[in-house]
């Protein structure tokens, strides 16, 4: 991540972020349905803005293979809502006990603890629902070993277990497979799944969202010590704060910046194997590697 050079936001991923904001706001309870203080809770938390990167790349992946139709969008939204859950969680006392999330109060500031617990479960239990719609037993299970404690659950037991003690590489590189990549990667994965992509495609692409999730939370690592509340919607210096496990820590900055950068330009050559070329997919990459939030 070279911090002098700013690229704009691609056209691709403006649009895709606005198609995907329609779908979540068609999918979420409206706040007025009873509980309504709950799905205040959600809406607020789901629709304080956010990169969707997630549900993006799903969409991408989904035309690069070849899909077609409207089976994809449950897909995407609950990739997004899944991932917002896992936030709300991830911000609660009992875990890294943060006040601001996307320039907003987190959830459990705004609405108290147990609802916040709350509005993760009902997230949870929405993005499943989403994903039944997509017919595709596969997608399911793809989403849910990609959170479990095969994916997500086991980076984020890996962080705790790290928290404060000094770590080697190889513990950071599970940690962050796992944490975040894991489901940056399983979104590429189920759009491809949903589109039907033959078995050398869907290797091929499981390549590129594998080196593109570890590359976003080594550049996360790197802007939480050089980025700024501002830009980036939360605290800055958390992560040196309460000693966690990240790439500067272990390899310093210089590094980690290098780390990154290969590994997106690994991600392009990757994807550049699908014909016709995933442009798209190259574009998003390059974004991931130049995002300054």
């Amino acid at each position: 991540m070279n911090k002098s050079v700013r690229i704009a936001t691609p056209a691709y991923v403006v649009e895709k972020r606005q198609v995907t904001d329609r779908y979540i706001d068609s999918y979420l309870p409206s706040p007025d349905q009873c509980p309504e203080k709950l799905h205040a809770a959600v809406r607020y938390s789901v629709m304080a803005g956010g990169k969707r990167l997630r549900p993006i790349l799903t969409l991408a992946a989904f035309e690069t293979c070849g899909g077609e139709g409207d089976v994809i969008y449950p897909a995407a939204v609950a990739l997004e809502l899944i991932h917002t859950y896992s936030l709300i969680h991830d911000d609660l006392p009992c875990m890294d006990d943060d006040d601001l999330r996307r320039g907003k109060p987190t959830c459990h500031k705004k609405f108290g603890e147990a609802i916040a617990l709350l509005a993760g479960d009902a997230l949870h239990d929405l993005a499943f629902n989403l994903m039944a719609r997509t017919g595709s037993s596969k997608a399911v299970l793809e989403l849910t070993e990609a959170i479990g404690t095969k994916g997500m659950l086991a980076g984020q037991m890996a962080d705790m277990e790290a928290e404060g003690r000094e770590i080697s590489l190889d513990e950071v590189v599970f940690i962050h497979k796992h944490k975040t990549g894991r489901l940056i990667c399983a979104s590429v994965r189920i759009g491809a799944i949903l589109a039907g992509a033959p078995d050398d495609e869907f290797k091929i692409i499981s390549g590129y969202g594998e080196k593109i999730g570890l590359a976003f939370q080594i550049i996360d690592d790197i802007l939480d010590i050089e980025g700024d509340v501002e830009t980036l919607g939360k605290p800055i210096g958390s992560d040196s704060k309460n000693r966690k496990a990240t790439f500067p820590a272990v390899i310093g900055l210089e590094l980690s910046r290098e780390m990154a950068d290969k590994l997106i330009s690994e991600a392009i050559e990757v994807i550049g194997q699908i014909i016709p070329q995933p442009e798209n997919l190259i574009q998003i990459a390059r974004y991931i590697g130049n995002r300054q939030n």
